[in-house]
């Protein structure tokens, strides 16, 4: 991650442990800069981190493709093909077993 897209507050992963959650501190050391992550309180060099979507954004996303899906199978169920298949049923449900 470039040093300068790094904010306090800002969701990030350590990809080499898959560490992650917020920056809450930003340091200057020996000329490199670092992150200290919420959930373990350590330092993480700023340039090993990436940036992770929110959990809001995630949860957007995910609503998005629930909607998709459900649009497809309100077509699939009122299209012709699944309409004659119920038409051609006498709606028993034999197992012949």
């Amino acid at each position: 991650m470039n040093t300068g897209e790094l904010m306090i507050g800002m969701q990030v992963r350590y990809p080499r442990t898959g560490t992650g959650g917020k920056v809450v501190r930003i340091e200057q050391q020996g000329g490199k800069t670092f992150a200290a992550i919420d959930t373990t309180g350590l330092l993480y060099r700023a340039d090993q981190l990436v940036a992770v979507a929110s959990k809001k954004d995630r949860e957007e996303k995910k609503q998005e493709r629930d909607l998709d899906q459900v649009k497809k199978e309100r077509e699939f169920l009122s299209g012709t093909g699944f309409q004659e298949a119920i038409a051609h049923s006498d709606q028993s449900c034999e197992g012949g077993g």
